[in-house]
């Protein structure tokens, strides 16, 4: 298997690197106030305040009927609630579900295209702050485009994002309902792995240079979720870490999202021919842990990828516990 090269992950990361500081701004609670007065349209077009994760006041619709996602992680995000029939537009790199393909697209996230957008006369335009950049905000808010930019920085912020996103698109309950099942899910793998050690790990953004996570990002938080905990302990959310720091730190996993997990083997070959990386541990032995790229977004998604990589880590977690003797199942199989 190829290490696959994704460039928008390439992209956003040295957008991040160089770009962003190390810490968001504490995100306030989306809560909406009250309506504006009602245009003749009817309510469909009342105005709703409410607050983004950045602390803007953004006017919406209370149902908004043409939504533009600038991220493939809001994309998802809107077709888990069932909105998908509402999205007008998204980016180049929006691939999930595959019905994201078909909508109309706007360039990418580091610099989508102006025009594009204000063609697609959006009631609101969905950005993130790991991905997009203030300028896009700042341009579209000059249009008289309402913008709703989101920053999740632990599995629990992509949980309340959602519910909030429910809120803000006029639709509450389904926001509702997404957020409870991932809450119920998560409640789940933690009680699985309750008691059980924590495996130190190298989450690999890049390899050429070598790019890890920080301890600040929603993906290092995901990790926790999933019994681990990276070796990785810098400021930056991409630090670019050296092959000596990678040996000295001795992770037991290795863990990579967004490459295809059909061969492993391949995976493990290839680094084993790279300078440095045979005299790791965690690759003599093949211990690799491949999980799909939803662990890099910061959607609904990514309780998929979570109990994913658990059960990569700790598969005794899951084997089903053996039936007591004596028990109806047991005298079953012996009958």
């Amino acid at each position: 298997m190829k290490l696959r090269r994704n460039p928008l992950k390439l992209a956003a990361v040295w957008f991040l690197f160089g770009a962003l500081p190390a810490r968001a701004q504490a995100a306030p609670p989306a809560s909406p106030t009250a309506p504006a007065s009602p245009s003749p349209a009817g309510a469909a077009d009342a105005l709703v305040e409410f607050h983004d994760d950045l602390g803007r006041l953004v006017r919406i619709p209370a149902l908004p009927q043409r939504i533009v996602s600038l991220a493939p992680s809001l994309t998802e995000t809107v077709f888990a609630l069932g909105l998908g029939s509402r999205l007008s537009g998204d980016t180049n790199y929006c691939d999930y579900p595959p019905e994201a393909l078909t909508r109309t697209h706007v360039g990418g996230p580091i610099n989508p295209d102006l025009e594009q957008i204000v063609s697609l006369h959006p009631d609101v335009v969905l950005a993130t702050r790991s991905l997009n950049r203030q300028e896009t905000v700042d341009a579209l808010d000059r249009l008289g485009i309402p913008v709703y930019t989101t920053d999740p920085r632990t599995v629990e912020d992509v949980v309340a994002s959602t519910r909030r996103l429910g809120a803000v698109l006029g639709a509450k309950s389904q926001g509702d309902a997404v957020a409870a099942q991932m809450e119920r899910r998560l409640a789940d793998l933690a009680r699985r792995l309750a008691g059980r050690p924590v495996r130190r790990v190298f989450f690999v953004v890049w390899l050429d240079p070598i790019i890890s996570t920080g301890p600040h990002t929603f993906i290092a938080d995901a990790l926790r979720h999933a019994g681990a905990i990276s070796v990785v302990n810098a400021p930056q959310d991409w630090p670019q870490i050296s092959v000596e720091e990678v040996l000295r730190q001795n992770p037991d996993y290795l863990v990579f999202a967004g490459t295809h997990p059909d061969d492993p083997q391949a995976t493990i070959n290839a680094l084993k021919a790279r300078p440095g990386w045979s005299s790791l541990a965690a690759v003599r032995e093949g211990h690799f842990a491949i999980v799909s790229d939803a662990l890099d977004r910061p959607a609904p998604r990514i309780v998929d990828a979570i109990d994913e990589l658990a059960r990569q880590l700790h598969p005794d977690a899951f084997v089903p516990a053996a039936s007591p003797p004596n028990s109806p199942a047991t005298r079953k199989g012996l009958g």
